[in-house]
């Protein structure tokens, strides 16, 4: 299945389907010098594999997790460029969840003002959300995606086979970032992940596929979230915070997403989220101290002034954007942790 997304910065294609990884080279020019960049996470045979297709194929693998999202390794990676003679017509492809991609696309987009990037998520979570929509960035002073462009690949290239070596809370980590989607967006989405088997294959390509529906339409009516791509913010406010405090190293992002939507909804979709999260396996409750919380979210990207926007859910697929002061704010914060 061909997604198009049309952006002002240029149109690219989503490519979704099992087995895409072992016909990536179609959709991509690699007749060129190729950084590919990995994390010592991900199985070495995916990188190995689009290395098959380059012409010169350059292999970069940074340590797995959030701690190498940062102004450091980005370095290291537009070292890893200019010594290894990259010029402003090769490109960097992204071989990995969304760590290896926000670093790699913001790579991409600042060396030499900017070379073509492709993306091949390989985690549940980055399939259905981060690799689509052209953000990229990397956290500073324990600020998450803090420092960062606007830039979107040329092609993204999406195989649910790749999940087939993630342990199940890796895959859980994912839907957290659909079933959110869902309770904004879609309502049939939001029914299916109160029922279905996600072991069943099919399950998790038709929650991929609308969870790549829903971002592709989202992302094309806002791509600089000035309006409703702030949508997809359900759940990130407190999501961030909590990351912070912890120095994400606790909690994955989307069981933090898990956790930051149930403060921001009606009694009733929470009960029912409450379910779904527990369903797969997602926390529903969590310990903090409610302080370093406050501090926290007082640097979110959300917040104008002393007022921030939050996104809403009165019932699934109908949700509303609240501007409040950011002291009702710090209320709901410290409600949320006890």
């Amino acid at each position: 299945m061909i997604i198009p997304v049309k952006t002002s910065q240029g149109n690219y294609d989503i490519v979704f389907g099992r087995g895409g990884l072992n016909s990536a080279h179609e959709h991509m020019r690699l007749d060129r010098r190729v950084l590919i960049v990995t994390d010592s996470g991900v199985p070495g045979e995916y990188s190995e594999k689009i290395a098959s297709f380059c012409k010169t194929p350059v292999i970069h693998t940074i340590p797995q997790g959030e701690a190498s999202k940062t102004l450091d390794t980005f370095k290291e990676l537009l070292e890893v460029l200019v010594k290894s003679s990259f010029t402003r017509s090769d490109c960097v492809v992204a071989v990995g969840g969304g760590v290896v991609g926000d670093l790699s696309g913001f790579v991409a987009s600042a060396f030499m003002r900017g070379i073509d990037f492709y993306n091949i998520p390989t985690t549940f979570l980055s399939q259905v959300d981060s690799s689509v929509g052209g953000k990229t960035a990397v956290d500073f002073m324990g600020i998450k995606n803090i420092v960062g462009a606007f830039y979107p690949p040329k092609c993204v290239i999406v195989d649910p086979d790749t999940l087939s070596t993630l342990p199940s809370r890796q895959i859980s980590n994912g839907v957290a970032e659909s079933i959110k989607m869902a309770a904004t967006s879609d309502r049939e989405l939001f029914e299916f992940l109160e029922t279905c088997d996600i072991n069943d294959p099919r399950s998790t390509d038709f929650i991929i596929e609308r969870s790549l529906l829903i971002k592709k339409n989202v992302v094309e009516e806002d791509e600089k979230e000035s309006g409703l791509r702030r949508v997809l913010n359900f759940g990130h406010t407190l999501a961030h915070a909590i990351e912070s405090v912890s120095e994400f190293s606790e909690l994955y992002h989307g069981e933090c997403v898990a956790l930051g939507m149930l403060p921001m909804c009606t009694s009733e979709v929470r009960a029912r989220l409450i379910n779904i999260l527990k369903k797969f396996n997602l926390p529903t409750s969590f310990e903090a101290n409610a302080d370093s919380l406050i501090e926290a979210a007082s640097h979110d990207k959300k917040l104008s002034g002393d007022k921030i926007t939050l996104v809403y859910v009165n019932s699934p697929a109908d949700f509303e954007f609240k501007k409040i002061p950011f002291s009702e704010y710090e209320i709901l914060l410290r409600e949320a942790v006890k």
